[in-house]
């Protein structure tokens, strides 16, 4: 439960969409995924800089994920004071680290400078779509579209973002960059400063309690979390590789990543809004119906039939996360950043932990048939799809 509106606190109507809010928040949740996906692409220019090996390399993106381990944690503080500094300040801490990576004079400096990104990831991740969720009104679906979209965007093209910086500013100097997220942050204050989003004292529930709480919700989801992260592994991380395998073509391997993307961006737009008309759990199992045949046809066919069926992949594997967001939220009355935080923490470990399987499977039997295990392992989640409550729908 939500305390009611002070003074300076934001008045939740139980039917009103606050539109305005809403896309502020999943504009500067767009800008500040933008630096935090300036890592990968800024990577070869640190092996070289700094002589690393690829273990060393690989180390640092382990520190930079760290911090998501302590997002129950984070959700719990989250639900002791209020969450709006956490989310004001984000896009500023984030931008600021990783707008000094090429200034860094030591593996030592750049290692702390990306855990404080991480950790400034996390405090953002885990609240923001607590305040979108009392902002959205009876649209939850709607409002976790709108704000997976900034983020999914992000990612499409923080990397161009990251290169042309450093094309144009070279990679000492590309740190001016960081401007952006500290206007973000400083417009977040003027949009936010006054709202107060938090749980009363006598709702509030330790750890543990939430967790039996929420223990009917993340049960299935962790399953879905799982059996669908072979597929999202197979494509998300191993897509280029394979298209690079199958064609030995650099460009089409990184335009196959662009278009699936750019369609998982329409996806995670939809889905949510959707999911408010038909139900959370309709739409669950419509996307991971399709997602499995479409990767399943996209590997076995050819042509144009293989391009249309990695559109569709992407388009409905990557539209659920919002739609999963938006139950945690439902179903999290008393202590909703602290569900969220364990939300976040297991999907980190399962994709964390998929990935590396995935990667070993392929190096057995290749690519191909373990993107068709990868399909027939994501429909064994409609079950647990059924396990979730229903949701009311809008009429």
């Amino acid at each position: 439960m939500i305390t009611t509106p002070t003074k300076n606190s934001y008045s939740r109507s139980k039917d009103v969409f606050n539109t305005g809010k809403v896309l502020t928040l999943s504009v500067c949740h767009f800008i500040h995924d933008i630096y935090s996906s300036f890592f990968a692409p800024l990577l070869p220019l640190l092996v070289e800089k700094f002589s690393m090996t690829l273990t060393q390399a690989g180390f640092l993106s382990t520190i930079m994920q760290i911090p998501a381990l302590f997002n129950p944690f984070i959700g719990l503080l989250a639900d002791r004071i209020t969450v709006r500094y956490f989310i004001i300040l984000a896009p500023a801490t984030t931008a600021i680290p990783m707008s000094l990576l090429g200034l860094a004079p030591s593996y030592g400096v750049l290692a702390l400078l990306l855990f404080v990104t991480g950790v400034s990831v996390a405090v953002f991740h885990v609240p923001a779509p607590v305040m979108v969720s009392q902002l959205s009104g009876n649209k939850t679906g709607k409002g976790m579209s709108f704000y997976m979209t900034g983020g999914e965007l992000a990612r499409t093209i923080g990397p161009m973002v990251a290169v042309g910086s450093v094309s144009i500013l070279s990679f000492e100097g590309y740190y001016p960059i960081m401007i952006f997220g500290i206007l973000a942050s400083l417009w977040l204050y003027f949009k936010f400063h006054g709202i107060d989003v938090q749980v009363k004292k006598s709702d509030r529930k330790p750890l543990l309690s939430a967790c039996r709480e929420m223990k009917h919700i993340l049960l299935p989801l962790t399953a879905i979390l799982v059996t669908r992260g072979f597929m999202h592994a197979s494509t998300t991380t191993f897509l280029p590789t394979f298209i690079k395998m199958e064609t030995g073509n650099i460009w089409l391997a990184g335009f196959a990543l662009t278009a699936f993307e750019a369609f998982g961006v329409l996806g995670v737009l939809s889905s949510g809004i959707l999911s408010d008309y038909f139900g959370r759990r309709q739409i669950l199992i419509i996307s991971l119906i399709c997602a499995p045949v479409g990767l399943f046809l996209f590997v076995n066919t050819g042509g144009l039939l293989r391009c249309l069926m990695l559109l569709v992949t992407g388009f409905t594997l990557l539209s659920t996360t919002p739609v999963m967001l938006a139950i945690v939220q439902e179903n999290a009355k008393s202590s909703p950043s602290t569900a969220n935080g364990l939300f976040m923490m297991v999907s980190f470990i399962s994709r964390s932990a998929i990935v590396v399987i995935v990667g070993i499977i392929a190096d057995h039997i290749g690519l191909p048939l373990t993107y068709s295990i990868s399909a027939a392992i994501g429909l064994i989640s409609i079950p647990f799809i059924l396990m979730l409550p229903k949701n009311k729908v809008i009429l």
